[in-house]
């Protein structure tokens, strides 16, 4: 039985010289792969007590909303900037070069809701933070992140202290 680390694409030198690209789509590609990142996922939330699952676009999307659906819980969409219909509140957050914003609808989280937050990959931690953030302008309250892989020579944890935060891959370096 092959492990879910198995199912990554390991690239190196990209983007640059002296990284390691660890490509996701090796584990959606494969059936079993995509099950054993959904399976791990929702053996991360055994015990959790949460209302709802949130995840931003696009990879939050792939692995929150089967989670979603396996634990019977409704997920909520976080987009980039102009991305949903209805009234928005957003966070803007910084990125390498430049900044970006996620929104999510107002109505979406309801105060006192408590949110686990799925996503493929937690880095430099920006997005999840924002993420974090946004949940809590809601009145909602983080219980948990869980992602597929993590990098923690990119300190992303740093920006995410006081956090349940469970990765089921972890990289050492960037």
């Amino acid at each position: 039985m092959k492990k879910l680390e198995d199912y990554v694409i390991s690239i190196p030198d990209f983007p640059q010289e002296g990284i390691i690209f660890r490509d996701v789509t090796g584990i959606l590609r494969e059936a079993d792969g995509l099950q054993l990142a959904i399976d791990s996922l929702a053996a991360m939330l055994d015990g959790v007590d949460f209302d709802l699952v949130a995840g931003p676009e696009a990879r939050g999307f792939i692995f929150g909303v089967p989670v979603a659906y396996k634990l019977k819980k409704p997920f909520i969409p976080i987009r980039k900037k102009g991305k949903l219909p209805r009234e928005t509140v957003s966070m803007e957050y910084a990125l390498e070069y430049g900044t970006a914003t996620i929104e999510i609808h107002k109505d979406d989280i309801k105060p006192g809701q408590k949110v686990v937050v799925i996503d493929d990959l937690v880095a430099t931690g920006g997005t999840t933070e924002a993420i974090v953030k946004l949940v809590e302008k809601l009145g909602g309250e983080v219980v948990k992140i869980c992602c597929v892989m993590e990098l923690a020579g990119l300190h992303g944890r740093d920006h995410l202290k006081g956090y349940d935060l469970e990765c089921a891959i972890t990289y050492e370096g960037k």
